[in-house]
């Protein structure tokens, strides 16, 4: 599997690059910061990218997704947070940042498949953090976005968040097998079951 990814910018976001095996093409998730940079680690691993997908609608993980996409790439987001576009303030922006005005968006919902760069990734909804938010499941791995850390969880003080959705959607998250790798939004990969017996805030679900 074709897996790159960096978070050297202010808020250390994961943006994330993936593809299969077999193929030439990848899927961009989430696209907060450095279009060009994603550009280029594509353009050095000889892939091209289909579609672009957002954990959630907080700035810090889609504010180069309209430089990125451009005309030409669609852009995946529960149909939840597609307002935190055109109002980031309203979905946690703590400071003054623009619209994110991406032209072809494309929203999901719980249960949506998609299949792209020889995946076949199924949407998970896992409101708390956002009302949106979102973990992309396929074989073996999952993009947990803010919903899970290594050994934290994400915050449920922003506008429009919920805690009591946030601790069902954890409670989703254990349903899941324990040797998937975990993808987060923020910090080191992990897995399921390494979160289920050391994260903290999973111990009393």
């Amino acid at each position: 599997m074709y897996l790159d990814s960096f978070s050297d910018n202010s808020f250390e976001t994961n943006c994330w690059l993936i593809g299969a095996d077999g193929t030439d093409d990848a899927i961009v998730v989430d696209p907060g910061f450095s279009p060009q940079r994603i550009r280029a680690l594509l353009v050095a691993a000889g892939k091209r990218p289909r579609a672009v997908l957002a954990t959630h609608g907080h700035f810090d993980h889609i504010g180069s997704a309209a430089e990125f996409c451009g005309d030409e790439l669609p852009f995946y987001i529960h149909e939840a947070d597609v307002p935190a576009l055109s109002d980031p303030q309203g979905w946690g922006a703590g400071h003054e940042v623009p619209p994110v005005p991406v032209k072809d968006v494309r929203t999901v919902i719980d249960g949506a498949v998609l299949t792209f760069a020889g995946f076949r990734i199924e949407v998970m909804h896992t409101p708390g953090h956002t009302p949106g938010s979102a973990c992309f499941l396929t074989d073996g791995w999952v993009l947990s976005g803010d919903l899970v850390f290594a050994g934290s969880i994400g915050r449920t003080d922003f506008p429009n968040s919920s805690p009591r959705d946030m601790q069902r959607s954890l409670q989703r998250f254990l349903e899941l097998p324990d040797p998937h790798d975990v993808f987060p939004g923020h910090g080191p990969r992990t897995t399921v079951g390494r979160e289920r017996s050391r994260n903290p805030f999973l111990a009393e679900l």
